[in-house]
């Protein structure tokens, strides 16, 4: 048994948190990081124009992550259980049929975003200089995309056997290429939007590769035969099934973005956009150390699901959960104290006035209760659950975000935007700790049973 795999399962819950969250908050604190400096680069180097028009692209560019998240946590959710149930064979098929998924999906998704590119652009509401901007942004992310969907994947494997400071060395290093190549690219060579997306498609590519260094250094604590494909059913309908919650999230989240554009172009102005590219990033890295602890939570959830100590699982949730509120609450503070100074980070050259300093306190409001929610949907797919969080992510879009988006900006105008995202998410937050509730009395219930069986 390796070290990670005995702390998870015996150690202080408290320690195991401190452990596994502080590389894990890091590592995702970096990602934001990374969506931030591209932002920051763009909305300086080249300025108001460029940024409006990766703002309209930035939901069709997290495509990539989705599907990165859709194999990333499938197999990483997967792998856990394994590893707690002590599955040597079946942990060896896991990175071969993880390579099958992500190469599939990258295919498909060039295949449709070549093809429909300008059509799709054009519909979320890029025009003129804003769509020549988007373009050159989006045509050269899709190139990358393999790295953004691999390396995003094998990130979140390497997580999964608690090993958060790998994987947290692994994206700073992607980081630091990042901002290096943004900075030669856009303020030496004067490449502009281009550049910004040939500097992240480099940082990932790095990112990619240093999963491949780490299997070979023999430090990988299964059987990953990382240049193998695989074909194996079962394991792959494993993968999608747990990863799909994931993936349905973030596709459901390009829907309302593009929507919210759409909404955007049709009652507001450029500086509506800007402001709402710029509000989206910061509100996203408000989150980043919710998601740290996500990813955190999910090897612990996992392992101790497979190993049959459920009440563990659920203490895990309740310690993580608690701990990322917590730690998101400084920035958060920082943003709702002074918005300005926030938004005056990436877009210096810009006042927004009192209406837009408002609707950015409005949407920043929610981000504390999503401590529960946010983990909540790693939480699930841990314990082999993927489909409360899939009811989750589809009825907050389909039944609520989607509608509300389309309706209240036409009667009541732009505002609305910001004031119903709030008033949906803590409807829901409120809808998943009932659900969170009778999950955890299910888990007390099968764990009693099992060990009755066992005495007997």
């Amino acid at each position: 048994m390796n070290k990670e795999k005995e702390m998870i399962l015996n150690g202080s819950l408290w320690k195991v948190c401190y452990k596994l969250s502080l590389p894990a908050i890091i590592a995702m604190v970096l990602y934001g990081l990374n969506v931030i400096f591209d932002g920051v680069f763009v909305g300086r180097l080249v300025g108001e124009t460029a940024f409006a028009g990766i703002s309209i692209v930035y939901p069709l560019t997290q495509l990539s992550l989705g599907l990165g998240s859709l194999v990333g946590v499938g197999a990483g959710s997967y792998l856990s259980i394994l590893l707690g149930d002590d599955d040597k064979e079946t942990q060896g098929k896991i990175v071969g049929n993880a390579n099958l998924i992500s190469i599939v999906v990258t295919i498909v998704m060039m295949l449709l975003g070549f093809v429909f590119m300008k059509p799709l652009l054009t519909a979320i509401g890029a025009d003129g200089e804003t769509l020549t901007f988007a373009i050159s942004y989006f045509r050269i992310t899709l190139i990358g995309s393999i790295f953004w969907i691999i390396g995003l994947a094998y990130n979140m494997i390497v997580r999964a056997e608690g090993k958060m400071k790998t994987a947290a060395i692994m994206m700073g290093i992607g980081l630091i290429v990042n901002i290096i190549s943004n900075y030669v690219l856009m303020a030496i060579l004067k490449l502009g939007v281009a550049g910004a997306a040939w500097g992240t498609n480099i940082g990932m590519f790095v990112y990619a590769l240093l999963f491949v260094i780490y299997c070979k250094s023999g430090k990988v604590s299964f059987n990953a035969n990382v240049f193998t494909i695989n074909t194996d059913r079962d394991v792959i309908k494993e993968i999608i099934s747990l990863g799909m919650p994931s993936l349905i999230m973030s596709v459901m989240g390009i829907i309302q973005g593009i929507i919210i554009l759409r909404a955007l172009k049709a009652f507001g102005t450029e500086l509506d956009i800007t402001f709402y590219g710029a509000v989206f990033r910061i509100f996203n890295f408000s989150l980043t150390p919710i998601y740290g602890l996500m990813r955190a939570l999910q090897p612990v959830a996992g392992i101790n699901y497979g190993a049959k100590q459920y009440e563990r699982s659920i203490s895990s949730f309740k310690i993580f959960s608690f701990v990322a509120l917590i730690v998101m609450l400084p920035f958060w503070i920082l943003s709702m104290i002074s918005p300005s100074l926030v938004l005056g980070s990436m877009l210096p050259q810009v006042s927004f006035g009192a209406e837009y300093i408002f609707c950015f306190r409005v949407f920043m409001t929610i981000a504390p209760l999503l401590s529960v929610t946010m983990t909540a949907m790693t939480f699930w797919p841990s314990i082999k659950k993927g489909k409360p969080a899939t009811l989750i992510g589809l009825g907050r879009q389909l039944f609520l975000y989607i509608p509300l988006m389309i309706i209240l900006p036409r009667i009541f105008g732009i505002q609305s935007i910001y004031v119903g995202s709030l008033a949906i998410d803590v409807f829901l937050s409120i809808i998943v700790i009932f659900m969170l509730a009778k999950n955890f009395k299910e888990l007390r219930e099968l764990e009693v049973k099992e060990t009755r069986c066992c005495l007997e």
